[in-house]
């Protein structure tokens, strides 16, 4: 295989195309490389396909080496263990636009493999593993209707940004990915801070359109290459069996789909194909998968051509309409805030646990150590759908919707300094007939005000999809499973009352136009403020008080330079302040002493405890100190732990003193007033003009 190489200058510096040199056992191999960030991009499409495949078996396994960036992995066996949150997150990028792209009755096991290679922690490698996985498969001889790019899309100041650094998105309103092809959008995801509609489609179509090198710069490595593309033969549809399915199942599946209860219409589904298999079984032994696939295309027609044609949906609704709301809160007694929200068929439990820094969840990536302070998990158990599964564990779609509902929900969160709590929430579907990843976010934001967060407003999600046939659109509100399965677009978009938060958006035809992405939006934002409407019946605003199980957080502020007594040697005394209260506590370097504690009395005590250890006199101040040695000249007594000040003989009293032992004597508790530090620190005190005082109460 030659080595070939194409360059484009993208966003200020060069980006460049390589194949020829690494990995050339493999169908396709790429490397990308911008700045100092390669990824080596591979392709491997088996040659025949399994016996009985009916569907098309894509995997991608995108992957960090730690070398990449000069790093030893933190992990106990020190190398690459299993693929990471982020890798899975990234998996999902590359997956979702790339799929639909392959031609229909490809079903060859085919794998892409994306590896960082070197990373400078500047680019983010996840866009370039974007186009390097459809560079490999343009240059490969695996039939593709490609290529596609992807940019990460940024807004500095006001002004839009492809692919901006990692600094730059630290000041970034916007962060969403792009992914398109020539003609049109196939997937976007990403976050914002609460953005308008029409701000979103613009940084949406600046992203396709910055995205457009990057589709020419494939296409002229595609020419040097000179790889033909593989033949494969398409199984041909027995026209004949066709025409009979059609005749016993047509008029009957018609009736089907139209049943508004998910489970009712499954069944009824289920026993047309029955019925359908049992009267062509001696005619057509053998050939049960093949009828199946006729009879699964009858219904989807059906589905397709009712709501274009009729405007009429699978559950009765129109377009517009969401389906059915309730929600509860406070419907787990022993959890921080939890919340029961249902929409139509689907349903989630949300419960908030609170917790201390030692609760944050530490990530080892090539770009360094990062501490999560919030958390949220969803589960989607195979009861939800009535199945029976073996996978009780998160899998990569589980991973991908918490992550769309936790971007989200962040957006809400207060400050880590004014609520400094680790904040996990947990998402349990148990019940599914679409959106659930959208019924989380909602169930999360009435979890959290249930359990005092106090978050700045509530947000909410929804799901849209489309059914394109022709020049015959519909738009639909709030999609049921059903709808997403057989429809051509799932459009997730969550907010506030004031805009955008997060979206997800996945394209099953080759693109969607800016008028129909327009219009999605709109009805979006449209049905977010019905949703909002309807929590804000369960509960309003964060209830004033945390729930009483929850942990209290009393922050005592010391000098940077007194953490070291607070801990101790080998922390000898903190532990002593935890054993002796039974508190939590955290101390960071710049003096924030966090006690946490559901006993507001222990948690007082320890803050005592603090204070005097840290506590520093002050002129003019009372305390009621101990008598702790007796001299000819004055007492020195004790007024904070550890630090004595003098009493002389003249300030033991109004009246003449002839012996201090006349006044005081060893172990007294006597109250006393400072009246002066020198510039050697040695504290002056005073009897005589604490006479008549006492000291006031702490507040």
């Amino acid at each position: 295989m030659a080595y070939h190489k194409v360059e484009v200058e993208f966003n200020g510096q060069p980006l460049s195309l390589e194949t020829g040199k690494m990995a050339r056992q493999a169908d396709g191999a790429v490397v990308i490389s911008y700045g100092g960030t390669k990824v080596l991009c591979t392709v491997v499409s088996a040659r025949k396909m399994r016996e009985g495949q009916d569907f098309f078996p894509l995997t991608v396994n995108y992957q960090e080496k730690f070398y990449a960036a000069g790093k030893i992995p933190g992990s106990f066996f020190r190398r690459e263990r299993g693929a990471t949150e982020r890798e899975t997150l990234i998996c999902r990028l590359i997956d979702r636009p790339m799929r639909p792209l392959f031609p229909k009755g490809y079903l060859f096991e085919t794998q892409i493999m994306p590896t960082v290679i070197s990373a400078d922690c500047v680019n983010d490698p996840d866009t370039l593993a974007m186009v390097g996985a459809s560079a490999a498969v343009v240059v490969s001889d695996i039939p593709f209707e490609g290529p596609i790019a992807a940019v990460r899309v940024g807004r500095v100041d006001g002004k839009l940004i492809a692919n901006p650094t990692l600094d730059q998105l630290q000041e970034s309103d916007i962060e969403i990915v792009v992914s398109g092809s020539r003609e049109a959008v196939m997937m976007v995801e990403g976050e914002a801070d609460l953005i308008s509609e029409d701000e979103m489609l613009e940084a949406i179509f600046f992203g396709h359109e910055a995205l457009q090198p990057l589709i020419d710069l494939q296409l002229k490595l595609q020419q040097l290459v000179g790889n033909e593309k593989r033949p494969f033969e398409v199984a041909e549809v027995d026209t004949e069996l066709e025409a009979k399915v059609v005749e016993l199942a047509e008029a009957r599946l018609a009736e089907a789909v139209r049943i508004q209860t998910k489970q009712e219409r499954y069944a009824a589904i289920d026993q047309v194909k029955a019925d359908v298999k049992e009267a062509l079984a001696e005619e057509y032994e053998g050939r049960s998968e093949e009828i199946s696939s006729i009879l699964g295309a009858i219904a989807k027609r059906l589905v397709r051509q009712m709501v274009t044609k009729e405007k009429v949906r699978i559950d009765g609704r129109d377009m517009t309409t969401v389906r059915p709301i309730s929600c509860e809160v406070g419907v787990l007694p022993n959890a921080h805030g939890s919340a029961l929200f249902t929409r139509g068929e689907t349903q989630a439990l949300v419960a908030v646990a609170l917790g201390t820094s030692m609760d944050e969840q530490r990530m080892d990536n090539i770009q360094g150590m990062e501490f999560k302070k919030f958390l949220l998990h969803y589960n989607f158990p195979p009861f939800c759908v009535g199945e029976t599964s073996m996978r009780l564990f998160p899998g990569r779609r589980e991973i991908g919707h918490g992550m769309l509902a936790e971007r989200s929900v962040a957006k809400i969160l207060p400050e880590h300094d004014d609520f400094p709590y680790t904040i996990r929430l947990v998402s349990d579907i148990l019940e599914s007939n679409g959106s659930s990843s959208m019924a989380s976010v909602c169930g999360s934001s009435l979890a959290l005000m249930d359990g005092g967060v106090p978050t700045k407003d509530a947000v909410a999600g929804i799901a849209m999809g489309l059914i394109k046939e022709g020049d015959d659109i519909a738009i639909l509100s709030d999609i049921l499973g059903d709808e997403d399965h057989l429809g051509d677009m799932d459009f997730k978009v969550t907010g506030t009352k004031d805009g955008v938060a997060a979206l997800q958006m996945d394209i099953k035809i080759t693109g969607v136009d800016k008028a129909i992405m327009k219009q999605a939006l709109e009805q979006a934002r449209e049905g977010r403020i019905h949703i909002l409407g309807k929590m804000a019946e369960a509960l309003q605003a964060p209830r004033t008080e945390l729930a009483p199980n929850a942990p209290r957080i009393t922050i005592v502020q010391v000098k940077p330079e007194q953490v070291r007594t607070v801990i101790g040697s080998g922390g000898k005394t903190i532990r002593s302040i935890i054993e002796a209260t039974g508190c939590q506590i955290d101390i960071e370097d710049d003096g924030k002493v966090k006690v946490f504690s559901s006993d507001a009395a222990a948690a007082e005590a320890a803050k005592k405890m603090i204070r005097d250890l840290t506590e520093e006199p002050e002129v003019g101040k009372l305390y009621q100190g101990t008598v702790k040695r007796i001299m000819e000249f004055g007492a020195f007594v004790e007024i904070i732990p550890g630090t004595d000040g003098l009493v002389h003989i003249s300030e033991l009293a109004k009246e003449r003193v002839k012996a201090v032992t006349d006044i005081l004597k060893e172990g007294d508790s006597v109250l006393v007033k400072c009246i002066g530090i020198d510039r050697q620190g040695k504290i002056k005190l005073s009897r005589k003009e604490a006479l008549g005082e006492s000291v006031p109460e702490e507040k």
